[in-house]
């Protein structure tokens, strides 16, 4: 995930999104603290957004500063976890485990196949320009001979990456844009504005590789539509980016670890 000017916006513009006052579950009752709905949801992914240039600037081996990332990460989602209605026990199991295989390699082939029919084809001024940027390498040549740090980078890919977005974009953002208490109304009801508004969001955040974003957004938008699962969600999510991991170590495509 690259941070491009709509993480920008979006970190800017967070706190025009959160909703103070909403008593969310027990366990912040019973502690008298109050905690808005929306910074369950969207603070990972605001979190994660904001550590991408960070990790960029530390003077750390590229070991720790993978360690770092993966473990402020776990400690993000370990705290508002059981804080999350749409994560609680019985809500994560999988509606349709063939579909969302199917569409988890499906968003793979899509994201990689027309690079190896074109190779110039991301390296147009359509795709690399001054709102998404270009397509670099994620990872310097000396962190890519380190094995612990590739199982890092793939942990972060296969399960963070798809929990901090799902919540953020289709369990909060697609209902939000809907109606701001988001949680009256269940995963995956549809309006065609906030299904739109979500995809095309979804493409910018993957700067010069929109087009294989928007395609994703659609599928994984219409994917909680027809589940009306966070889980199935979760695990297309993740399949898609397993199998990039897979192909970025195995072909030494590290753009896509970008």
């Amino acid at each position: 995930m690259v941070l491009r000017p709509v993480e920008l916006t979006l970190l800017a513009g967070y706190e025009r999104f959160r909703e103070p006052g909403s008593n969310l579950s027990n366990a912040a009752t019973e502690s008298n603290v109050t905690i808005s709905p929306s910074l369950l949801y969207a603070g990972p992914f605001v979190l994660f957004v904001a550590l991408l240039p960070v990790q960029r600037i530390l003077p750390w081996p590229p070991l720790w500063v993978n360690l770092a990332y993966v473990a402020i990460m776990l400690c993000a989602l370990t705290v508002v976890w059981r804080r999350i209605p749409d994560l609680q026990r019985g809500k994560l199991g999988l509606r349709n485990w063939q579909g969302t295989l199917a569409i988890g390699v499906f968003v793979f082939i899509v994201w990689v196949v027309p690079d190896r029919l074109f190779p110039a084809y991301h390296h147009s001024i359509i795709f690399e320009n001054s709102l998404t940027g270009g397509i670099s390498a994620g990872l310097s040549e000396a962190a890519r001979s380190q094995p612990a740090v590739l199982w890092l980078r793939a942990f972060r890919a296969v399960v963070i990456v798809p929990i901090v977005e799902e919540l953020f974009w289709r369990a909060w953002m697609m209902r939000w844009l809907i109606v701001p208490d988001f949680l009256s109304i269940p995963l995956g009801t549809l309006s065609a504005r906030a299904f739109w508004l979500v995809a095309v969001m979804f493409a910018l955040e993957h700067g010069a590789l929109w087009d294989a974003g928007l395609i994703a957004g659609v599928l994984y938008n219409w994917w909680m539509v027809r589940t009306k699962s966070l889980g199935d969600l979760f695990l297309v999510h993740a399949i898609s980016n397993a199998c990039i991991s897979i192909y970025v170590v195995a072909a030494g495509r590290w753009e896509y670890w970008s």
